[in-house]
Formats: structure tokens, C-alpha cells, sequence
């Protein structure tokens, strides 16, 4: 998606240890707009797939995810990262280490919002090392639901996620495909 990989040129900064922040647009400061033409250019691409619920990870992905559930008109559901008192104990869960905080988070989504008639289409910001990706394609397993794809705002495409996800059979659609940081270079 040309209008993306622009934003990323003009406005991303390339940190040590493969790190790109967008937190100019994306993930801290968010560009509704830009959300909005991402998620129509997902609802071109699952076009004629039926999808009746998107899946997020907590936290940069939910914002993308609210407006892509707009755009495709389903309710979003986004897996947290943390316990809380309002939460049962009545959940889907699994581990996903962090690649840019370190360390593992137990994500967990409460049984009551995945089903096994669900189709869903996941949405998050990044797809790495694929491991935020995994964790949720477990929790969709997890209900008895199907996983219709992903939908990728970023993809480090010379990182392995991207490669082993597809090879799992799980749709992957990355509007933004870095083949290499240094220099940033688009596929």
C-alpha cells in the first residue's frame, strides 16, 4: 500500500536492533485517516470472505482493529495482556514473548466473545518474529473458530514470521513488506 510505505519513509524512524518506530502515526499517535484507507484496502483484499469478528492484540493494534471492524461492520475483540477483577477466570489464553518490550505476556480473551461459528480476521500492527500472530491463532483454536486471515499493517518480511505463518495455511495480508531496515527498502 503505496500511501503507507510513504508514511513510514517520511515519517518512521529506524531505532538499533530492527526496530521502526511509527509511534508518529501509528501506534502512539494514531492517524485515523490512514487507519481508515488501511482497513478499506484490507476489506478489498478479504473481499467475498465471510468475517464476523476481528482479533486483536492489546495495545497498538486495537486502534487499527476499531476502524477495520468499522469498515467491515463486526465487532472487534482484542486480547489483553494483563489480568484484571473484571475479567472471569473463564478465558481462552496463551504466551507471546514481545519482541520490542522483551520478556512474555499471558494474553487472554474471555470465552464469551470467541465462539466456534466465528470467523475471524486478525489485525495487528506488526509481523515479525510471528509470535504476537501465533498466540492469537491459539486463541482462535482454542474456541473451535476459524481463522479467515491476517491482515498486517507492517511486515518485517526479512524476519521469519511472515514466511512461517503462510506456511502454517494462514492468509497473511502485510500493506507494508520491508525486505531490509537499512537501507528501507519496500518489497
Amino acid at each position: 500500500m503505496k500511501l503507507l510505505e510513504e508514511r513510514i519513509r517520511r515519517d518512521g524512524e529506524i531505532k538499533s536492533g530492527d526496530i521502526l518506530k511509527v509511534d508518529r502515526f501509528l501506534n502512539h499517535q494514531m492517524d485515523p485517516a490512514l487507519f481508515y484507507a488501511m482497513a478499506e484496502e484490507w476489506k478489498r483484499l478479504f473481499d467475498g470472505c465471510t468475517i464476523n469478528k476481528i482479533l486483536t492484540i492489546e495495545a497498538s493494534g486495537i486502534g487499527i482493529a476499531c476502524v477495520a471492524g468499522l469498515v467491515f461492520g463486526v465487532p472487534v475483540v482484542f486480547a489483553k495482556k494483563s489480568k484484571s477483577r473484571n475479567v472471569s477466570d473463564d478465558v481462552y489464553t496463551a504466551e507471546v514473548p514481545s519482541f520490542t518490550h522483551g520478556g512474555v505476556n499471558t494474553v487472554q480473551v474471555s470465552r464469551e466473545y470467541l465462539h466456534a461459528e466465528d470467523r475471524i480476521l486478525i489485525i495487528d500492527d506488526f509481523l515479525a518474529s510471528g509470535a504476537a500472530l501465533d498466540g492469537l491463532i491459539s486463541i482462535v483454536g482454542q474456541a473451535g473458530a476459524t481463522v479467515v486471515g491476517a491482515g498486517i499493517a507492517i511486515e518485517k518480511a526479512f524476519q521469519p514470521g511472515g514466511r512461517r505463518i503462510r506456511e502454517k495455511g494462514v492468509r497473511v495480508e502485510s500493506l507494508a513488506r520491508l525486505a531490509s531496515m537499512e537501507p528501507l527498502e519496500f518489497i
